[in-house]
């Protein structure tokens, strides 16, 4: 593997365990962690071939445009699968064991199958049945894994600005349920929804769990 090659997502670690034999190699990332509403989503991208857009990158250094436009290369080249993790799970699991068991399904829902995982982080899903690997910073430096955080991304904003129309009050629609300081000041003058992750601290602060 080119340990050099880190300036943009790349498919060495896809290419290594093609190699070792596996056949479905899929990339996996979550959205919405940080997030004081919403779900958390994750997404798994297995590319049919060696073909990946170029332009990929962490979702986090795209813009909404950008995004939409990657995601949209995306399908045509992947399959995808991701999945939606409520607020009642979050609250009951925490949001760590809740980012997890979303990149378990996700993986789980691939239509074709997954042999082999690359999961963005340090931490692998404890019910995964198929090889994995965590590797941190992943969405920087895999393709797949990149591709994930794309999707995860613009999926969850998606949900969002859906929800924003429910609660209107919260600008979700823009702030995709982050604590901004919008946010902050609505929470304050109206209260949290079900919506909300009551146990998270900024809402614990205000006295809203």
């Amino acid at each position: 593997m080119n340990q050099n090659k880190i300036d943009f997502p790349h498919f060495d670690f896809e290419s290594e365990f093609l190699q070792l034999g596996f056949t479905k190699v899929c990339g996996v990332d979550e959205a919405g962690r940080g997030a004081l509403a919403g779900p958390v989503t994750a997404a798994a991208v297995r590319f049919k071939t060696l073909e990946y857009p170029k332009t990929i990158n962490d979702s986090k250094q795209l813009n909404s445009g950008q995004r939409n436009r990657i995601y949209d290369e995306i399908i045509e080249l992947a399959e995808i699968s991701f999945v939606h993790v409520g607020v009642n799970t979050i609250e009951q699991v925490n949001i760590l064991n809740a980012s997890l068991k979303a990149m378990a399904e996700a993986i789980n829902q691939l239509p074709s199958g997954c042999d082999c995982a690359l999961i963005d982080g340090n931490k692998v899903p404890k019910e995964l049945k198929i090889e994995s690997r965590a590797i941190i910073k992943g969405d920087q430096i895999s393709a797949s894994i990149a591709a994930a955080s794309i999707v995860a991304k613009v999926e969850r904003d998606r949900l969002m600005v859906k929800l924003s129309k429910k609660y209107p009050d919260y600008s979700w629609h823009t702030n995709k349920g982050y604590g901004t300081k919008e946010h902050l000041r609505m929470l304050e003058q109206y209260g949290s929804t079900k919506e909300h992750r009551n146990s998270f601290l900024p809402l614990r602060r205000l006295n809203l769990g």
